[in-house]
């Protein structure tokens, strides 16, 4: 939000604190107030811990310090350091003492530094403390603002992002996945509030697939609290079921994304969503080679695909999905789609695809998909 001009940061700061007070009055947080300036947002409470480590799951934050609050005179910032260094610095343990200052002061940065850097040597002299600026094992911060000064010595770090809400609604398609899952996370990291739609192969599937993809939805529903906790599921099996009857093997893959991508775009419409949000990455499987894109591409006619994963790799989606805590869901055991052919097409003709489809009520497929949809509250 840094780089953004004076209006939109102010928009996107409003728009964070009201997230921030969803955050915690869901987790039954108590705080006393909230204080927007630029650049900081300044949380009173007794639960400064907790309050951090839940709003490390809130985008738009980049991170959090639990500090203590005083005035921006030097005799009181020196009696919170010690007070603080007391509580955290172990015998023998080496620190280094970092200043932020904005607001005009009787003093530096430097000599803030330098000291509350002297003070805490002198008052715990008798832990055999050691000041290294390379390589500390322990950092003082302090942060000087006008008329008043935070000190802290831990610094969690946020995800970052633009705050839920600040971009205009996605459909992701979720199949309960890695890719999928990371796709929608970080789609809701540029601030896009979420509406997953799950395309349900049954019978070419079985029930656990389902139960991954809703658990799923739940893990990301997490990250957008305050926001509508809502999923669409779509039975797909019958148009599986005439895709491996009627069409050429080879196509079944390409064919099967080609009807999601059109149901997606009328739950799109129907949400007043701006896109969807697929986990496709170049070459993760046969129907994701580059060619086959383009002609999935050609499906969609009234909104973009976007693809958060084209250019990842299998272990960095991985690393995400750990980080974002859907990994361990994705991984367990389900039935995977039985319809898929054993060499599916990795460069799929346009026109044998059409072809194909001529043959096929798609129309129908999709309107009938469309009605039997279920949305389900989680």
């Amino acid at each position: 939000m840094g780089v953004k001009g004076k209006w939109t940061r102010r928009a996107y700061e409003k728009l964070l604190m009201r997230n921030i007070k969803r955050v915690l009055n869901h987790h039954g947080v108590p705080y006393e107030k909230l204080i927007r300036k630029r650049g900081r947002i300044y949380i009173k409470t007794e639960n400064a811990e907790e309050t951090a480590f839940k709003l490390t799951r809130v985008f738009g934050i980049s991170s959090v310090s639990p500090a203590v609050e005083t005035s921006s005179k030097m005799h009181e910032i020196l009696r919170v350091t010690v007070e603080l260094a007391d509580a955290v610095l172990e015998e023998g343990s080496s620190f280094a003492v970092r200043c932020h200052r904005v607001g005009k002061h009787p003093y530096t940065s430097m000599d803030v530094s330098r000291e509350v850097g002297e003070h805490v040597l002198k008052k715990l002299k008798n832990r055999n403390l050691r000041v290294d600026l390379t390589n500390p094992q322990h950092t003082i911060s302090v942060e000087v603002r006008e008329d008043y000064a935070y000190v802290f010595s831990e610094t969690l770090h946020g995800v970052g992002g633009f705050p839920l809400g600040s971009q205009a609604k996605t459909v992701g398609l979720l199949s309960g996945g890695v890719d999928s899952s990371v796709a929608c996370w970080l789609t809701m990291k540029r601030g896009c509030s979420l509406v997953p739609l799950y395309l349900d192969n049954t019978p070419f599937t079985d029930k656990e697939a389902t139960a991954k993809a809703l658990d799923v939805a739940k893990k990301l529903f997490g990250w957008s609290i305050g926001f509508p906790r809502k999923i669409y599921v779509v039975p797909h099996g019958k148009n599986l079921e005439a895709l491996v009857n009627e069409a050429p093997e080879k196509l079944t893959c390409v064919l099967c994304k080609r009807i999601m991508y059109r149901i997606a775009e009328r739950v799109a419409e129907m949400e007043r969503a701006e896109g969807v949000v697929t986990g496709e990455a170049i070459g993760e499987q046969a129907s994701q080679t580059l060619h086959n894109l383009r002609v999935l591409n050609e499906a969609a006619v009234d909104y973009p695909i976007h693809r958060p994963l084209l250019g990842f790799d299998k272990r960095e989606t991985e690393e995400l999905a750990r980080k974002i805590g859907t990994f361990e869901i994705s991984i367990r055991k389900s039935r995977g789609c039985s319809a898929a052919p054993k060499k599916p097409a990795t460069k799929a003709r346009l026109e044998a695809v059409k072809e194909a489809e001529r043959e096929l009520d798609i129309a129908r497929m999709v309107e009938e998909s469309v009605r039997a949809a279920e949305v389900l509250r989680v």
